[in-house]
């Protein structure tokens, strides 16, 4: 398709959509009120809509009053009917397609439904939205001048009983239109390649050679990626392989603690960085201003959102509540309603608005990945940052990291005992230690409080892990791929204690 009229195409489109999201921008909550009847009028004949009497629901507090909030584990029985065929239990379509993810707490897959709802309504038109954004805010872009650098977790999808499972991404480009093959590389052939290692160079050996405007993919994998493309192509950086390169759209993982790394390949100042909030389940968000780190939620995927303050998680005093309760600056847990039958489902990530007219939100961790072992309350968010900071102070560049509690004993107080691969060590270890016990202080008056004077916790221990350390704790846990991440945070010192071993 000619570029000229690609961009027409696209111009027309950006005006039409820019227009509906000033339209939930401006009524929030009128607009998900409105998404949550549809849903529930959809699958009032489902097993599900005659469980809860869907077709008596007409409001918010009914629904909220007669529908349970759900774990993977209570929505499990009913997927695995789905996944064998049956029909009708919790959407009324047909669930073809099942995204299958670990996470990185539990070894056990989970297989979350998509259906063709989801699919056109949410995943594919959130990729439009996130370009109409791009386009609305760098009115010169090149982008359609050239291709798409994908790097996702795929591997090749697998069929039983007239359904299919396999990684996200892999679904996506399963069911993308013969035509978007076109702007994206690598091919379908490469992307959909099940071992990640000899995938990784097929890519650089086949997207060398072509003209690729943007990137798409997790940070810390498309480093891996990025990097083998300098070794291959023997540049100095990535405007020597791809001089028309102008945006990576990136999500997944925090960007902070790689930002330094990505700077250095794309020595420019007019490089964009745009953030994405997705999952299996959904497309939740996206940054929709040039340089700017907050996420605009989107309203009219056809997701429903309610939220828990983390204050209360987990406790007899725990509250749910809708979009129009929550205030800026609280850690919220994410519980959502689907168009692929996902009812009341507490997708396990955290999140914190910075501002509610509109709504935009920070991802701040998972109900899982944190630490408050001592009454800390330590987050994601906060050791990513503290680490950004100290590794800027320190002159060290990061690649990985994990953090376990050391439990009391006897008179022994507890620390924080962590394991940090870096691609440039600082020259003084203990100085960078104590510049990410401040910053920590600095970002969390919890874990400041359980500091002063050593009170309960003592310095952390930090090791430094040896090259490969968690690529090779990855690899030996069958989780190499672009949607597998090393557990940040965890209550437990299980990853630790493995991590140690293979040291």
């Amino acid at each position: 398709m000619p570029i000229p009229l690609v961009n027409s195409i696209a111009s027309w489109f950006l005006k039409k959509r820019i227009h509906q999201m000033e339209l939930f921008m401006k009524y929030p909550n009128e607009v998900q009120q409105e998404l949550l009847r549809s849903l529930i009028s959809t699958a009032k004949h489902t097993e599900i809509g005659k469980k809860y009497n869907f077709s008596e629901i007409t409001t918010y507090q009914t629904f909220a009053e007669r529908v349970p909030i759900h774990s993977y584990e209570e929505h499990e029985p009913s997927i695995e009917r789905s996944r064998r065929g049956e029909n009708n239990i919790f959407w009324p379509t047909p669930i073809k397609w099942f995204a299958k993810s670990s996470g990185t707490t539990n070894a056990k897959s989970k297989f979350i439904p998509v259906s063709d709802d989801s699919l056109e309504n949410c995943h594919y038109a959130a990729g439009k939205d996130l370009l109409c954004m791009y386009l609305n805010n760098n009115p010169q872009s090149q982008l359609f001048t050239g291709k798409s650098l994908r790097l996702g977790g795929s591997k090749e999808i697998y069929r039983n009983n007239g359904t299919s499972y396999g990684d996200l991404s892999a679904i996506l480009i399963e069911n993308m239109p013969f035509w978007a093959e076109f702007s994206s590389t690598p091919s379908n052939e490469v992307s959909l390649m099940n071992d990640w290692e000899i995938k990784m160079q097929a890519i650089v050996n086949e997207t060398i050679k072509e003209k690729v405007t943007s990137l798409a993919g997790v940070p810390s994998w498309m480093l891996v990626l990025l990097n083998k493309v300098l070794d291959t192509s023997k540049k100095e950086d990535l405007f020597q392989v791809w001089q028309n390169l102008e945006v990576y759209f990136h999500g997944g993982v925090n960007f902070q603690p790689y930002a330094d790394q990505y700077k250095k390949l794309l020595p420019s100042d007019s490089f964009q960085y745009y953030e994405i909030y997705n999952a299996s389940e959904g497309f939740f968000a996206c940054q929709d201003h040039n340089n700017s780190n907050e996420l605009l939620l989107m309203l009219d995927y056809g997701i429903f959102y309610e939220f828990i303050p983390m204050d209360a998680y987990g406790t007899p005093e725990q509250k749910i509540i809708p979009l129009s309760e929550v205030k800026p600056e609280v850690n919220y847990a994410v519980v959502i309603t689907t168009n692929a039958g996902l009812w009341r489902y507490r997708i396990g990530d955290t999140v914190r608005f910075t501002s509610t007219s509109p709504y935009r939100i920070k991802v701040s961790g998972r109900t899982k990945h944190h630490i408050n072992v001592f009454g800390e309350e330590l987050i994601i968010e906060n050791t990513d940052n503290a680490l950004k900071k100290a590794s800027q102070i320190t002159g060290c560049q990061i690649i990985d990291y994990t953090v376990a509690p050391i439990f009391m004993e006897g008179k022994e107080k507890g620390a924080h005992e962590w394991i940090i691969e870096f691609k440039t060590p600082p020259d003084n270890l203990e100085f960078f230690i104590v510049e990410l016990d401040l910053a920590l202080q600095q970002l969390n008056g919890d874990y400041e409080a359980k500091r002063f004077n050593n009170m309960t916790l003592n310095m952390p221990k930090v090791h430094q892990a040896r090259e490969k350390l968690f690529y090779d704790w990855l690899k030996k846990n069958d989780k190499l791929g672009g949607q597998h991440k090393i557990p940040r945070l965890s209550n437990k010192r299980c990853y630790v204690e493995e991590l140690i071993e293979m040291m």
